[in-house]
């Protein structure tokens, strides 16, 4: 059975991560130890509140680092909600700027809509040769909670590189929603909160361990 480890560094809602990867399949442990996590076929970064103090929690488990070292070796790792902006250069939050974990370029602020946070059921588009939505339609629906997000994708198209797959979804203005790049994945949205869709796109994660 798949290993996967939820990491615990004080953020995020673990225990429903770890009942919805359960459900999914996977043989789950939550875990702030480096080496457990290190050892893990998966690695989960979940996330919920503020940039900086997600951060802040990160790296008082060497979090960040972990990310690091799982993916130079290729190892797969899934962040969640804010456990996906950490992945990003930086947050952008009343006024303070945090670096992040700086594995995508980007600034993570808040979203232009006339009503925050995005919280409910929305849409997204997805690139073609997706993995994470394979099999679902169209108009399947996830599960946002969230007042800040990624507006837009600054990374660049270099040569001989594959590029990453950026899925979309808007509340006042387009916003990225998930993206997929090599090891490294993860959805603004909550796949654990999001019903059948994100049980779905969980198994469809963990295939990508195999």
């Amino acid at each position: 059975m798949t290993r996967v480890v939820v990491l615990d560094y004080g953020s995020g809602n673990l225990r429903s991560a770890e009942r919805a990867l359960r459900r999914a399949g996977a043989d789950v442990e939550v875990s702030a130890d480096p080496d457990t996590a290190l050892a893990a076929d998966g690695l989960v970064v979940p996330g919920v509140g503020a940039f900086a103090a997600c951060m802040a929690g990160l790296r008082s488990v060497r979090g960040e680092r972990i990310i690091g070292q799982r993916l130079s070796g290729g190892r797969p790792v899934l962040g969640i909600c804010v456990g996906m902006q950490v992945l990003f250069s930086r947050g952008l939050e009343h006024g303070v700027e945090t670096e992040g974990c700086d594995e995508w370029p980007g600034s993570v602020e808040r979203l232009h809509a006339d009503v925050l946070p995005h919280m409910g059921w929305n849409t997204v588009t997805t690139p073609e040769r997706t993995a994470l939505f394979a099999g679902l339609d169209g108009d399947t629906r996830f599960y946002f909670v969230h007042s800040y997000a990624v507006r837009r994708w600054e990374m660049p198209v270099e040569r001989n590189l594959t590029p990453p797959l950026v899925t979309w979804s808007e509340h006042g203005e387009p916003f990225v929603a998930a993206v997929e790049n090599g090891a490294l994945s993860a959805t603004q949205f909550h796949p654990e909160k999001s019903g059948d869709a994100g049980a779905a796109l969980l198994r469809n994660w963990l295939k990508m361990l195999a």
